[in-house]
């Protein structure tokens, strides 16, 4: 699905030289015309970071359509790191939760084995929709997603223990604790879990920051962390990603 044998520095342009790299450094022209600070060159190798690895067409146009229907979708960042753990999981069988417009889902298809099956979850019926014409765009067989169209706690309570490897949340904070002990359940050791939004707009790091969502992401980075079934890391990249690998 991704663009083969084509030159990227020609075709994408370098990395950090995108969208994102140019909002922070037309910022930064503007708040420190005399240089930069620490903290701007921080932000400036996040666009850098998070252009790395261009997103192909099909994906650039869900990601449209995502905006269209007021859908949040992970950043390519974001996307090219589910990719890389789907890949080193060598996974087969996925379960995302929150099926979107299918920008998350291209990446995880990208990375998956190629007889691997995605069964993402969505309340809404026009995301899923929309995620279908995806898919069907990149060329992705039929056969190798299911759809499944109601609430994710109606949904996963009956799918089987130990036997994914790799779960996306991509969900609301307030959900997304109960989403992720499902998911925990659900992983075979050696299994990834992964969580988008982990960092909340990049509130929470904050302490003073106590608002609901904020605090709920906070919670659940910890409550992970110190789950012994889990080793995570929290990466910053989009919103913050979580990641942890199924011990036990």
């Amino acid at each position: 699905m991704r663009s083969g044998g084509q030159d990227t520095e020609r075709t994408w342009g370098a990395p950090g030289s995108g969208a994102a790299g140019a909002t922070i450094r037309a910022t930064l022209v503007r708040a420190h015309p005399g240089g930069t600070t620490i903290a701007a060159e921080k932000a400036l190798s996040w666009a850098y970071t998070e252009e790395f690895v261009p997103e192909d067409d099909v994906t650039a146009a869900a990601r449209r359509r995502a905006e269209e229907l007021g859908a949040t979708a992970v950043s390519a960042g974001t996307g090219a790191a589910l990719r890389l753990l789907a890949a080193a999981a060598g996974a087969r069988a996925v379960v995302e939760i929150g099926t979107g417009t299918g920008v998350s889902g291209l990446w995880l298809l990208g990375g998956m084995s190629p007889d691997g099956v995605l069964t993402t979850i969505d309340v809404d019926t026009d995301h899923q929709r929309a995620a279908r014409e995806a898919f069907t765009a990149a060329g992705v067989k039929s056969a190798r997603t299911r759809l499944i169209s109601g609430r994710a706690m109606d949904v996963l309570p009956r799918m089987a223990d130990n036997a994914y490897d790799l779960v996306l949340v991509d969900a609301d904070p307030s959900e997304a604790a109960d989403y992720v002990e499902q998911a925990t359940r659900m992983l075979r050791v050696g299994g990834v879990l992964a969580v988008t939004n982990t960092l909340w707009h990049d509130r929470v790091a904050d302490p003073a920051r106590r608002d609901e969502s904020t605090v709920a992401m906070r919670e659940l980075g910890k409550a992970v962390r110190a789950d012994e079934r889990l080793t995570a890391a929290l990466l910053p990249s989009g919103t913050g990603l979580l990641a942890a690998v199924r011990r036990r």
